[in-house]
């Protein structure tokens, strides 16, 4: 039996995805790259663009990593599915290292281990209504922005922004820490250490935010994921120092730079019972219990061995060598941060963060370009972030310190012209 083509709607696909430029910042270096590669075989290129670690995992990480497999190996300790929600004993070690002993009560149980922060960050909307308001700033990672308009929470792409989106600029004007926005917003997206400038937020800007967030009944979707990066005693390691913070914010966080997990997939996000959001009706809805069903309905689960090797980071030992990892790329950071500035570039970051943020004084994309074919390097630009970092790139300090110190002689020999 046939049907007309108005009886069915085979394979609808979402349009909003449709909405997207058309392809994400990192596929269209890595495109660039291989046009580079490809003409140049005999060139090596040094890449400072994306945020990958480059040294090996913490000693005591690999050594509770092979006790995990060892364990795997015998049916006695053998273990199959685990919870979805992450094993107790990384989930309280967590709670008590990474919070409790900065003073902020979050319980073992308000915990949920994930593969990743980019995973979480992007699926945190899921649980919202697709009709809020959101504020994200600008610049920003990706990831933010794109799975808001998948989810078909803005208008059109037009002049460089989505409709019905609230940026929050982020400029030299106000030290990249956006201000709080003019309107109300029912989501808002906050990353500190900021990726991609390099910016941090002290105690008293963070405070304004989680004011607002109460005032407004929105809810505050903070990015920990470099952390680990924060030396200035001054500035808080986690939304969870500031008063009220429990009520509005959720965090995630990252074994990827804190332990070199990038390859391992490691996160955490922490969703306090606390915190509330509203049905239509204006009836208060406990977060924690949404995430719960969607994380235990869609996740399966961190393997054991992984979060075996999480869990040794909060050892002595583990705590000594995560900070010695943390160290060797903020020293890379500080001298992109010196060489980049003797060579009159205005920069911020490179201090409590592994990101350089640079003012090109030029089209980002050019001086991308300028460093690929002429130096060699790989950077991020600017532009890729957002409207806000025209003219910026972004250059990251998650490289061996020699080649970052090869580079940075290319860079001389190229800007110096």
């Amino acid at each position: 039996m046939k049907f007309g083509a108005a009886s069915f709607k085979r394979g609808k696909i979402n349009e909003h995805y449709l909405k997207l430029e058309a392809s994400y910042l990192f596929s269209d270096i890595a495109k660039r790259v291989a046009a580079f590669q490809k003409a140049h075989p005999g060139k090596e290129l040094i890449k400072l663009g994306i945020g990958d670690v480059t040294r090996p995992l913490p000693e005591v990480c690999i050594q509770a990593f092979h006790r995990a497999v060892d364990e795997m190996a015998q049916a006695a300790t053998f273990r199959g599915y685990g919870p979805e929600q992450g094993y107790e004993f990384l989930r309280e070690k967590i709670a008590r290292h990474d919070f409790q002993a900065r003073g902020a009560q979050i319980g073992a149980d308000e915990i949920f281990v994930s593969d990743g922060a980019k995973c979480d960050n992007g699926n945190i909307q899921e649980i919202f209504a697709t009709d809020i308001t959101v504020a994200i700033p600008d610049p920003v990672y990706p990831v933010y922005l794109d799975t808001n308009v998948m989810a078909g929470r803005t208008g059109a792409f037009v002049n460089g922004r989505y409709q019905g989106v609230v940026y929050l600029d982020a400029t030299r004007a106000n030290g990249f820490v956006p201000a709080l926005p003019g309107t109300r917003a029912d989501l808002v997206y906050l990353c500190f250490p900021n990726n991609p400038t390099g910016a941090t937020i002290g105690r008293a800007q963070l405070k304004q935010w989680v004011d607002y967030a109460r005032e407004n009944r929105a809810i505050l979707l903070y990015d920990a994921a470099y952390e680990v990066f924060i030396r200035d005693p001054s500035l808080p390691h986690t939304i969870y120092e500031i008063e009220g913070a429990r009520e509005v914010a959720i965090e995630f966080r990252s074994f990827s730079k804190m332990a070199g997990f990038t390859g391992t997939r490691c996160a955490y996000s922490v969703v306090p019972k606390a915190c509330t959001a509203y049905t239509a009706a204006g009836e208060p809805q406990p977060v924690h219990a949404l995430w719960h069903r969607r994380h235990t309905t869609k996740f399966n689960g961190v393997s054991y061995p992984v979060q075996r090797a999480a869990e040794a980071v909060y050892s002595p030992e583990g705590g000594d060598q995560c900070r010695a990892l943390a160290d060797y790329y903020l020293r890379n950071a500080a001298l992109i941060r010196r060489e980049v500035t003797d060579l009159g570039y205005e920069c911020i970051g490179g201090e409590n963060s592994p990101y350089i943020w640079v003012d090109t004084r030029m089209d980002s994309w050019k001086f991308f370009d300028r460093l690929l074919e002429q130096a060699h390097v790989v950077c991020t630009p600017g532009v890729g972030f957002g409207r806000c970092g025209a003219g910026y790139v972004r250059i990251s300090a998650f490289n061996d310190h020699e080649k970052v110190q090869q580079a940075l002689e290319r860079m001389r020999r190229t800007l110096k012209r």
